[in-house]
């Protein structure tokens, strides 16, 4: 495995446990439990009936809508064409999906 596919495979967990991790922070004070679901492919973030669906090259909503969506080697997420930290990306949408359920 070359040195960027590592790399990658770094920052892809790292983004699922962010996402866990911000996803249960909002949930101590909520009746809402998220669930991630983490593959090679793909992370899945559930909160009811409504999830969200990463692939290395797009999220998916339960709406049906997609964007483009990216792991930077800096540790940002590129969402739309644009970057953002990634703790804080993962810590938005969690809030976004424990809020809006």
């Amino acid at each position: 495995m070359t040195l960027a596919a590592n790399l990658h495979t770094e920052l892809w967990t790292s983004w699922a446990s962010l996402l866990r991790s911000y996803a249960a922070a909002h949930g101590l004070s909520s009746k809402r439990h998220a669930v991630v679901e983490v593959g090679a492919e793909e992370i899945t973030l559930r909160v009811g009936s409504r999830w969200l669906r990463f692939t290395h090259e797009m999220i998916q909503d339960s709406e049906g809508n997609k964007t483009a969506f990216s792991l930077q080697e800096d540790g940002t997420v590129k969402m739309n064409g644009i970057a953002e930290e990634m703790d804080l990306a993962a810590e938005r949408l969690a809030r976004e999906m424990m809020q809006s359920e």
